[in-house]
């Protein structure tokens, strides 16, 4: 066999395992398996090798293990063959090293067996660490054993696997032939375990779970994904938040509590969206809206040091510095730096509509819409959107009653809430309150969302929950609650341009005829 197998550029879109779909360099593959089988071989009964080092622990630590013996495993990811020895470079779970194959070493027949191996085969080998000649840290190999074939041709060295659609579909692939890609999950690794350990550590919260199934998606305002359990006969959701659950836990005296899991939201993606996240939520028994800034700025701080070493984000050539304390601004006062209307002297509904028409609003859009229904959809539409201005990282605070149905009212003016919401980059990065604990207060909240949910006014608005509000009853102690989105944070610290980069698999449209 030639070594051109080993450098095809062939899709590695997996077909229909049939003869005729299968490309000549497959079948030669296969026709390679059926040999070794028939020679008593199968490279696929093996069921362990023991591995005691890796690719880069050896070449970090060469002094110290020059001549040592080892036993590693890992993928062929280069081949060159010269007579009587072979150079091959394998690839584990932390890089790449080359291993020198001589047939003196492992024997003729083992050799001859050798040279019939491709690219992406896996192998071990056990062999003595020495440098060579030209100074390349190796492996001298004293046997080799096939551990699995692969049946499938890898992109090459030179054009990769670059098609973006292919890498989030066949992920296995992406991470073999992709070290950065590899390195960017090895970092959103590093980066929730810092978030975790900032919890637990500095901060005594107990980690927990609960339901992902349930009858009602609370603690949000967005559209669930609907499914129905057969043997209850009845219609259930997917969470889109799991806030409401984690507050009963406060109510039980579980006094601080978080929970770091999968969210489900019925809505649109594009770069910073998903369908299914990653989110943190945490509650903190008397605390309120500032112990979670707190939180908050802590636990992106070291997520940031603990994987770039320092505390000033880069992200596509912006520099973003998360050291504590980030500076705080008002929703109102920034509608009124943006757009010059004050809403701070406007009290009225009416007034209220007249300023945003005056402005440019939409007279049919705003003519139902509250006084500060109208502040939040003038920040959302004119100010989120301004260049530079929520680069952050910044609070934005005074939510209006309206639009924060679990938050509670700020006692300077009932209006508004205690509320705040973290933005990096433009981006919103975290959600958090003071919980609203008043049973009443909240119901009355609950019934307005349903009514707006039920006339289909709003159809992301918050369902009633009335078992959340007998929790309330029973008596929620004052409470900070924060929800921080885990992938716009990898995001960012990883400098990834999409969610879907950082995101081991992403949702994607199903390709035809059953290809996906």
């Amino acid at each position: 066999m030639s070594t051109q197998d080993n450098n095809m550029n062939v899709n590695p879109e997996v077909e229909e395992l049939s003869e005729e779909n299968l490309n000549e360099q497959r079948l030669i593959r296969r026709e390679k398996l059926k040999k070794l089988q028939e020679a008593g071989r199968n490279p696929f009964v093996n069921e362990t090798w023991d591995v005691t080092a890796h690719s880069m622990d050896i070449k970090d630590n060469f002094d110290a293990m020059e001549d040592q013996e080892v036993s590693c495993a890992g993928r062929i990811m280069a081949f060159r063959r010269m007579g009587k020895m072979a150079f091959v470079d394998i690839q584990d779970k932390q890089g790449r090293i080359q291993c020198v194959v001589k047939r003196d070493d492992i024997g003729t027949d083992e050799y001859t067996w050798f040279k019939t191996y491709d690219i992406g085969d896996i192998i071990g080998v056990e062999g003595t660490i020495f440098k060579t000649k030209a100074g390349e840290i190796s492996i001298q190999v004293k046997r080799l054993v096939l551990l699995s074939k692969s049946l499938q041709v890898l992109p090459n060295k030179w054009h990769g696997l670059k098609d973006t659609d292919i890498r989030y579909r066949k992920r296995y692939v992406d991470l073999i032939v992709n070290p950065d890609v590899r390195e960017t999950f090895y970092k959103r690794a590093k980066i929730i375990h810092e978030i975790k350990r900032v919890l637990e550590e500095d901060y005594n919260f107990l980690e927990v779970d609960t339901p992902i199934l349930t009858t009602i998606a609370g603690g949000a305002n967005a559209r669930p994904f609907n499914t129905h359990h057969n043997t209850l006969d009845i219609d259930m959701k997917l969470r889109i938040s799991n806030e409401l659950y984690l507050k009963r836990l406060i109510v039980g005296g579980l006094d601080r509590v978080y929970e770091m899991g999968k969210m489900f939201r019925n809505e649109g993606m594009d770069r910073n969206h998903n369908p299914e996240f990653t989110s943190m939520e945490c509650y903190m028994a008397y605390g309120n809206m500032e112990s979670m800034m707190d939180v908050t700025e802590q636990v992106i701080y070291k997520a940031a040091m603990a994987v770039n070493g320092t505390p000033v984000i880069t992200y596509q050539g912006k520099d973003f510095d998360v050291t504590p304390p980030w500076r705080r601004l008002d929703m109102t006062d920034a509608v009124k730096e943006i757009t010059g209307v004050d809403f701070h002297k406007i009290d009225s509904d009416e007034d209220a509509r007249a300023a945003a028409i005056a402005y440019g609003m939409d007279a049919e859009e705003v003519k139902e819409m509250t006084r500060g229904k109208i502040i939040a959809e003038m920040f959302e539409e004119y100010c989120e959107d301004v260049p530079g201005y929520l680069d952050g990282p910044v609070f934005v605070m005074g939510h209006p009653v309206e639009i924060s149905p679990l938050a509670k009212r700020d006692p300077k003016d009932p209006r508004i809430t205690r509320r705040f919401e973290g933005y990096i980059n433009g981006w919103e990065v975290c959600n958090a309150f003071s919980e609203l604990n008043d049973p009443i207060d909240q119901f009355e909240r609950f019934t307005e969302q349903q009514a707006q949910l039920d006339s289909g006014e709003d159809d992301e608005a918050h369902p009633m929950d009335m078992d959340f509000v007998n929790a309330l009853e029973v008596g929620l102690p004052p409470t900070g609650g924060l929800g921080i989105g885990i992938d716009r944070v990898v995001i960012l610290i990883t400098d990834s341009p999409s969610i879907r980069d950082i995101i081991l698999f992403p949702t994607m449209k199903s390709l035809p005829n059953n290809k996906d």
